[in-house]
């Protein structure tokens, strides 16, 4: 996403661009930034009596219309704040090394994909494109911002995510894990912590088929896990650690991604896509 501010505004314009391992992907996905806005503003609506958003209006440019918001500026918490209800991803790759997710301790046992007894808060740092998020323990995101506003963040967090799990588990859709990000307002006198950036999008969550879920295995997804996929495959030739880049990704690929893109957004909505 790309922003450009007023004095307390700013015009937020989603790109079709797709980035996965800290890359920014060199292919586009076609109607990705206008799923992605759309799935957004859907999100802050269902959302709102759990937390306050960015979003001002949609009357935006006619360039852009479909694919941007006017959103409030925000002071931005330097912390991916990531709710996990399902151990997957690199909860599961800590979990198996460690334990731990994050500095929490888990039960032995838990199988790959398995849900958790209750969702956990998982930070990490925000790091410069290029560079690798960090996890934080709940003690690191104290010691940056402070205990008040970390425990309203591991609240807020919490909270925003079971909602939304509520409300996609009755769609047949399973949340495995999300992102959230938050800032504070800077209007006159106000100090509140508020949703910003993009919600529960397959850019920013794991989406599984509930009706297809077995725990102990990967499990088919509706979101960039796909993307991340192929790229680690034979197919694509690529190695994240070599300090290449990434190649371009095939039209299958790029088709199947819109796809799962769609399909994700029609479930949850109950919208056709356009």
């Amino acid at each position: 996403m790309s922003a450009h501010s007023g004095a307390d505004t700013y015009l937020i314009v989603a790109s079709d661009r797709i980035s996965a391992y800290d890359f920014v992907l060199p292919t586009e996905i076609p109607d990705k930034g206008k799923i992605l806005t759309q799935l957004s503003l859907w999100w802050f609506e269902q959302l709102a009596d759990i937390t306050p958003n960015h979003v001002l209006s949609t009357d935006v440019p006619p360039e852009v219309v479909g694919r941007a918001m006017i959103a409030r500026r925000l002071v931005m918490l330097p912390i991916e704040c990531i709710v996990r209800g399902y151990l997957a991803g690199s909860g599961m790759e800590e979990y198996r090394k460690t334990g731990t997710v994050c500095g929490l301790a888990l039960r032995p046992g838990i199988l790959e994909c398995a849900r958790l007894e209750y969702p956990i808060f998982t930070p990490t740092s925000k790091a410069q494109i290029g560079q690798h998020d960090e996890n934080m323990t709940f003690a690191e995101v104290t010691e940056c911002v402070g205990e008040g506003v970390a425990r309203e963040l591991r609240a807020k967090s919490v909270a925003t995510y079971a909602r939304a799990r509520e409300i996609a588990a009755e769609k047949g859709i399973i949340i495995a894990d999300t992102k959230f990000e938050f800032g504070v307002s800077t209007d006159s006198g106000e100090s509140a912590i508020i949703l910003g950036d993009e919600a529960l999008t397959p850019d920013s969550s794991r989406f599984w088929i509930a009706g297809s879920y077995a725990p102990g295995k990967p499990q088919p997804s509706l979101d960039k896990q796909f993307v991340r996929d192929w790229l680690l495959s034979p197919s694509s030739g690529w190695d994240p650690n070599s300090g290449a880049r990434p190649p371009e990704l095939p039209d299958d690929v790029v088709e199947k991604t819109r796809e799962r893109y769609c399909e994700v957004y029609e479930r949850l909505t109950g919208r056709a896509w356009q």
